[in-house]
């Protein structure tokens, strides 16, 4: 029996009794993308995956140094932003990392507590809690360092009526694909180090009083050639999660190597974004131009029934029009999940999402990591890298 099924059983209200109050954090707020052309990356974002227009700031509301696009999909807010100068510091993050996360933001009830309890514990200071207001209201934001260059924000914003955060403008467009059933973001992803695994979980308890409720080692998450190691960290209430992965040792190169490599150090690997209806919204990103990682074998398909254990009978989705998608299965002592991972999303192979939907179970897909890894590295083998 894998440990996730294990952690599942033990009950995460008993796991979560460790989880400090320190830091309540009722959600992702929103995730910020540097990139290289930010009119454009929201452009590829509202047509391939559904996102709307939400807000702009940029030389037309008084910003000099940058521009940022906002769009939103139910309750996933991502925010582009491109550096407008030569000399602006953003142009390092670019060269180093290509387009990628920077600022995970957290919405909180008080970002000043949020700010004075992780870093009296040892955070690094990204931004001393600032208050923004305009004739909507007034923000509070403040942030810390986590993994490399990503940035923990905490977002105050009981106080604000606005559309996005004071600085920026309404964004109307007459351009607003219809979404495609992407709701929430369900876990992010970080790769660090060869054995910095243990250094980050360690932060993550201590500087904002997470928990590890399941952890994964390399004879779990394993192939032939390449092995990775992962623990999945949350805070108390479950809303957030984030699992940190490692490299180890193998007769190959793993995807977190060829990560690190490309990405040039730590950062956020993929996004998970849950969907009630995976085959509705597969079809769609699809027919948007999405491209995912090749399907798993037939004998894949020809297990799901054993997987699914005694979920077998609620078991609602057409295994055909699943296979044909290409999505995974996979089960646990709660329910059954059904999930599904792109390709990268830009030329470096680093950033990639996870659409998943989940029927009950709390857990990532452990009986899926081989099948998955083994297309993996299909693709590296296809890009020279494995």
């Amino acid at each position: 029996m894998s440990n996730e099924i294990k952690s599942v059983e033990y009950g995460l209200e008993k796991i979560f009794e460790g989880a400090q109050d320190f830091l309540p954090l009722m959600g992702t707020d929103y995730v910020e993308f540097i990139v290289g052309n930010a009119k454009q990356a929201a452009h590829y974002y509202k047509t391939a995956f559904g996102f709307q227009s939400v807000a702009y700031a940029g030389l037309e509301t008084g910003l000099r140094d940058r521009a940022s696009y906002v769009v939103k999909q139910d309750k996933i807010r991502f925010v582009f932003t491109t550096p407008l100068t030569a000399d602006s510091e953003l142009n390092n993050h670019i060269v180093k990392h290509g387009d990628g996360v920077k600022v995970v933001a957290l919405w909180v009830e008080d970002a000043r507590k949020s700010f004075e309890e992780t870093t009296k514990r040892g955070a690094k200071v990204y931004m001393e809690p600032t208050v923004e207001t305009d004739e909507f209201g007034e923000v509070v934001r403040a942030g810390i360092y986590t993994y490399g260059e990503t940035v923990h924000m905490f977002v105050e914003r009981k106080n604000y009526n606005g559309t996005f955060l004071p600085g920026y403008r309404e964004w109307k467009s007459d351009y607003n694909p219809a979404p495609t059933g992407l709701k929430y973001v369900d876990h992010m992803v970080g790769n660090v180090g060869w054995n910095e695994m243990n250094t980050w979980v360690k932060w993550y308890e201590e500087v904002m009083g997470f928990v590890n409720f399941l952890s994964f080692d390399d004879k779990q998450i394993t192939t032939e050639y390449s092995a990775l190691m992962s623990k999945v960290m949350s805070n108390g209430n479950g809303r957030i999660k984030f699992p940190i992965n490692e490299p180890a040792e193998g007769k190959k190169k793993s995807q977190i190597e060829e990560y690190l490599d490309f990405y040039g150090g730590p950062g956020v690997q993929h996004i998970a974004i849950a969907t009630d209806d995976i085959i509705k919204t597969v079809s769609d990103l699809k027919s948007r131009g999405v491209e995912f990682l090749s399907q798993p074998p037939q004998a894949y398909y020809d297990a799901v029934p054993a997987r699914l254990g005694g979920h077998k009978d609620a078991f609602k989705e057409d295994i055909k029009e699943i296979q044909k998608l290409g999505i995974m299965v996979d089960a646990d002592e709660e329910g059954y999940l059904l999930q599904i991972f792109t390709k990268p999303v830009e030329d470096r192979p680093t950033l990639f999402y996870e659409i998943i939907q989940r029927m009950g179970a709390r857990g990532f897909g452990a009986g899926n990591f081989k099948a998955l890894f083994e297309s993996i590295e299909r693709e590296q083998e296809l890009r020279g890298t494995l």
